[in-house]
């Protein structure tokens, strides 16, 4: 079901406030599938719904608004990716030389296992498995966010966890 806003003529507040309403839901949904995380999610959204209230007055079609929401949540996500990337780069720089480590991290060992595993399935099992053990998302808010069935939902699940066990069934805990 879509919905037409009036957005042509309305103030920034109005605006804005009719595209949160109608569509914040979706696009923390799309964000999430590209973060992988709720929290980082949620916030680029609502950076992104800042920045378009912001510059609401320069906006020359304001119809267009929605995708102008959603280029921008795209564009804010790599940047979150991005940012990701370096801060994790430096905490594990930094804690290589503050840190004496007897053995190797078998959690972490394990924990790249899994990751490498996740990312040999097909997008569609990955993104259930993620949403479903990561998430902790029911079969319907798995379904309503990728926008299939809740069987689909289940043989995806089933797929992707049988997938995983026989990528992880001979992983050895590195000595």
């Amino acid at each position: 079901m879509r919905e037409h806003l009036a957005l042509t003529g309305a103030d920034a507040d109005a605006a804005v406030a009719q595209l949160y309403a109608a569509h914040w839901r979706q696009l923390v949904r799309l964000s999430v599938l590209l973060v992988h995380d709720q929290a980082a999610a949620e916030d680029v959204v609502q950076d992104a719904f800042v920045a378009m209230h912001g510059k609401w007055s320069r906006l020359r079609d304001p119809d267009k608004a929605l995708a102008y929401l959603r280029q921008a949540l795209v564009n804010r996500s790599r940047s979150a990716l991005r940012h990701r990337v370096v801060v994790e780069r430096h905490v594990r720089a930094s804690s290589a030389c503050d840190v004496t480590v007897d053995g190797p991290n078998v959690g972490g060992a394990r924990r790249d296992a899994v990751r490498d595993a996740l990312l040999r399935l097909s997008e569609r099992q990955r993104e259930v498995l993620v949403l479903r053990y990561y998430l902790d998302w029911s079969e319907a808010q798995i379904a309503d966010a990728l926008g299939i069935s809740r069987g689909a939902v289940k043989a995806h699940a089933h797929r992707g966890s049988t997938a995983l066990r026989e990528l992880l069934g001979d992983w050895e805990e590195p000595s």
